[in-house]
């Protein structure tokens, strides 16, 4: 199981960007989520989607972040709206997922792609 990122890069605050996760190589994707790390802090969850849809999402981003998926492109996305300096990390995509029917489920990770709000 292969997550790439993409979309990231350097924003004005106030701008937005949007981050689009591709998998590749899977049998079944159940959540998928998107997570943002800073150098000295702990991975955090910026937004997750089930496979049915509900999203979820952390108290810093609910209003500004927007996670959709795409089932059947195996894709997800989060549109970020009004975006502050704060919201500057390296972001991740995560997928519950398994590789083939005779594996189990589990956490798959991509690369990480960095978005940088300037003040």
């Amino acid at each position: 199981v292969q997550l790439v990122e993409s979309g990231g890069g350097l924003v004005q605050a106030g701008g937005s960007l949007r981050l689009s996760c591709a998998a590749s190589g899977v049998f079944s994707i159940n959540a998928m989520g998107w997570y943002r790390q800073t150098p000295g802090k702990e991975r955090e969850l910026v937004a997750s989607i089930t496979s049915d849809g509900v999203t979820n999402y952390g108290d810093s981003v609910k209003g500004r972040f927007t996670m959709s998926r795409d089932n059947g492109k195996n894709t997800a996305s989060l549109q970020m709206n009004s975006l502050k300096p704060e919201d500057t990390a390296v972001y991740y995509c995560n997928a519950d997922a398994r590789e083939s029917l005779m594996w189990h489920e589990r956490a798959y990770w991509g690369q990480g792609t960095q978005v940088t709000v300037s003040s």
